[in-house]
């Protein structure tokens, strides 16, 4: 009897704290031997939008994505200069648009996963999703590279992961 109930707690912990059953937008650091993850839980809002300040003609860019099958759909990015590093055209499949002194360009590319470099530098990173805005610069390293995805983990990963805090509400 008693053996009966150990294999069964352990059946129901492998149950439920193994398998990926919890969305979220994960952060994974590269080029190390030991990565951390760092993860945002998602609900039912599939979008959301990484928000920056450009290093060198120091305005926002805001890149808007949606989760989609477990892969990433790029929508729009929003910026105010075509200087060094922003489109000044629309490529094959995509349109640029120009209103209230502000690009917008829309593309429809589906991506597995993108890094993300966070720069050692001053200047905004930010994630927002689901009403809230996370620091993005407060919590991963400066200077690290992180593979984005979006995916569903164990309740285990989670716990090896850390949670993003978010800053306030937008």
């Amino acid at each position: 009897m008693k053996k009966n109930v150990v294999v069964l707690v352990i059946a129901v912990l492998i149950f439920f704290f193994f398998p990926p059953l919890f969305p979220v937008i994960s952060f994974t650091e590269t080029r190390t031997n030991d990565p951390h993850m760092y993860y945002v839980n998602m609900g039912k809002d599939q979008t959301f939008q990484i928000r920056f300040t450009h290093s060198i003609h120091r305005t926002d860019v805001l890149e808007t994505y949606e989760a989609t099958d477990g892969k990433i759909k790029m929508i729009s990015m929003e910026y105010e200069d075509v200087a060094i590093g922003m489109p000044a055209h629309a490529e094959e499949g995509e349109k640029l648009t120009y209103e209230d002194g502000k690009y917008k360009l829309y593309t429809n590319k589906i991506v597995e996963n993108f890094v993300l470099y966070v720069g050692d530098i001053n200047m905004d990173l930010y994630l927002n999703y689901g009403g809230k805005e996370y620091n993005l610069k407060k919590t991963l390293q400066r200077g690290s590279s992180y593979v984005i995805e979006v995916k569903k983990v164990s309740f285990y990963e989670k716990l090896k992961g850390v949670r993003l805090a978010y800053e306030y509400d937008y």
